[in-house]
């Protein structure tokens, strides 16, 4: 298993390129990406298949064509990795994003289930973005993760808000456990929800307004639509009874 705080990696290369380049050229980490960096670069990152947009020239000079429809989007799966397991299906995944605007989900090109290997274990993530294309990554197969540094704030918060708890696991280690429904949740509904609002942001460049922008848009998009949803199917059950009974 990964021990993600352990893990240390280089800062990430000062970003001085015009919008349309950094959406193309900078990796995105998503959601809580267990590293200290929001965006890498170059020698920085793990092994990992990328995919150029189609809308920009490919390194011969050709124009890849795109349908630009939803739900065209391609879906890419690799086997999750020793220890590891996706808890999304392609079914998952296309099912919720149909719940959003067409305009959302238009420039979306490629989803890619990604395996987990030890390379990538230096750098793991839940999720990453970069040009038109989301990487979910899996998670342990036992739903634990083992942290060598406390939780901040902001981490407590969040596993809460989706189910998850954290626990102390001797010294200064710690981890988060999660189930199987709490699990879902937070891919469905923010890492997934996340990485595509990486994807429309064609105003940000700097890292930190990115990734304030991908937060605020998970948690309109992502959390909070969802939970509007179930309480007005629970206030609508309510109703039926009070009504019937």
């Amino acid at each position: 298993m990964a021990r993600r705080f352990h893990l240390t990696l280089k800062g990430p290369a000062p970003a001085h390129n015009n919008a349309a380049r950094s959406k193309r050229r900078a990796v995105t980490m998503g959601k809580r990406a267990r590293i200290s960096s929001a965006v890498l670069r170059g020698p920085y990152l793990p092994p990992e298949n990328w995919y150029e947009p189609s809308d920009e020239r490919s390194d011969n000079g050709s124009v890849d064509s795109g349908s630009g429809l939803r739900g065209s989007f391609r879906v890419i799966h690799q086997q999750a990795g020793a220890g590891f397991r996706h808890l999304l299906t392609e079914d998952d995944v296309r099912a919720r994003l149909a719940q959003l605007p067409a305009w959302m989900v238009e420039p979306l090109e490629v989803v890619q289930f990604s395996r987990m290997t030890r390379k990538k274990r230096h750098a793991p993530c839940y999720g990453m973005q970069w040009g038109n294309t989301i990487y979910l990554y899996p998670l342990e197969e036992a739903l634990v993760e083992t942290f060598c540094q406390p939780p901040g704030p902001a981490q407590k918060i969040e596993a809460a808000m989706y189910g998850a708890r954290w626990e102390p696991a001797g010294g200064r280690s710690w981890r988060l456990i999660w189930t199987e429904s709490a699990a879902r949740d937070f891919y469905l509904n923010n890492v997934l929800i996340h990485e595509l609002g990486h994807i429309l942001d064609n105003r940000n460049t700097n890292a930190k307004d990115r990734e304030r922008f991908a937060e605020w848009f998970a948690l309109e998009h992502g959390y909070k639509a969802t939970r509007r949803a179930e309480l007005a199917q629970r206030a609508l059950a309510k109703y039926a009874v009070r009504r019937h009974g």
